[in-house]
């Protein structure tokens, strides 16, 4: 078995806690903690811890939540410390040189993407979102840049028409768990040479937003089924159903059929047993779950049992009317 190590750990989401739980449960040496501080959260808005702090104060570890890594005196844990290496995952700060340099062996990132392609803060939406047919994890030695470390080891997984941001994260977060402990037993025995990521087919992963999850039917039934699929769980597409919000959380796309291609965008067409049909620019998007105001998401049959009379033929969805 490859040498124990001991580690510092920088994370803050879900996708990082399963990461440290990984590393808790392995033979290496947690002996620190760093992640954002307490925010507010749900309708109280009371502070909430992050799920990488809640899971290290399950193991007595010592938690760090500087605004900022700016200054000495957040640098100094790590120095006392004694580490042979940082490992960061989905933190959200930036890390200078000085942090960077306190780790016997460096500092390594577990990113949710195939480098070059995803570098930034949203890599699982956006792959699903571009209608990318694979992504995977890399694990890179980090540096000063966004994302530009050289590559020690990269996995791949497939994406289909049923992949959601949610189960694309959740397979992710395994993968990458796994990933991390066999990139950790292979630099312990000093056998993880770094790869250079290429310099063609970089993109970026910008942050998601709210405002971009509304629906604009002139597109393809393809790339809005995509767009559904990337914002569920957050921020979630949706549209106006006359002055309402609809939001979607699951649909398909297929061809447009006979009258179907004279349909205006955003016109409902006749419902099929399972799925609102909607008019898009290209093909007609097949909303298969749904939810309205005051509710919660319901399955298309559910919606068309209950409130049949709101989703008549011939209605236009984003439009007010």
């Amino acid at each position: 078995m490859p040498s124990p190590l001991r580690i510092a750990f920088a994370g803050t989401p879900d996708f990082a806690a399963e990461h440290l739980r990984a590393l808790l449960d392995s033979h290496h040496e947690v002996v620190c903690v760093y992640t954002q501080p307490d925010r507010p959260a749900g309708r109280g808005r009371r502070l909430t811890p992050s799920p990488v702090k809640a899971l290290a104060l399950e193991y007595d570890l010592p938690v760090h939540q500087p605004e900022r890594l700016k200054t000495p005196d957040t640098h100094a844990p790590l120095i006392e410390a004694d580490i042979d290496v940082l490992v960061v995952v989905a933190y959200g700060l930036i890390l200078p040189r000085a942090v960077l340099d306190i780790a016997r062996m460096g500092a390594i990132n577990v990113h949710a993407s195939l480098l070059p392609r995803w570098r930034g803060a949203a890599p699982i939406q956006r792959a699903i979102e571009a209608g990318d047919r694979d992504t995977g994890v890399t694990i890179m030695a980090m540096d000063e840049g966004l994302d530009t470390g050289d590559m020690l080891l990269t996995t791949r997984t497939p994406i289909d028409d049923t992949t959601t941001a949610a189960t694309l994260h959740d397979q992710l977060a395994q993968q990458g768990a796994v990933a991390l402990i066999e990139a950790l037993g292979r630099l312990s025995d000093h056998q993880l040479p770094a790869i250079p990521q290429p310099e063609e087919g970089v993109t970026y992963a910008a942050k998601m937003s709210k405002a971009e999850a509304q629906l604009d039917f002139t597109q393809s039934a393809t790339t809005l089924s995509q767009r559904v699929r990337a914002f569920n769980p957050f921020p979630v597409a949706w549209t106006t159903l006359s002055d309402e919000t609809l939001r979607i959380w699951g649909a398909e796309a297929r061809a447009a059929r006979g009258a179907e291609l004279k349909a205006a965008p955003g016109q409902l067409l006749e419902a099929e047993p399972d799925a609102l049909c909607v008019a898009c620019g290209e093909g007609v998007l097949r909303i298969t779950s749904a939810q309205l105001p005051g509710g919660k998401a319901l399955s298309a049959q559910e919606l068309l049992n209950s409130r049949r009379d709101r989703f008549a033929p011939g209605t236009r969805l984003g439009v007010k009317q």
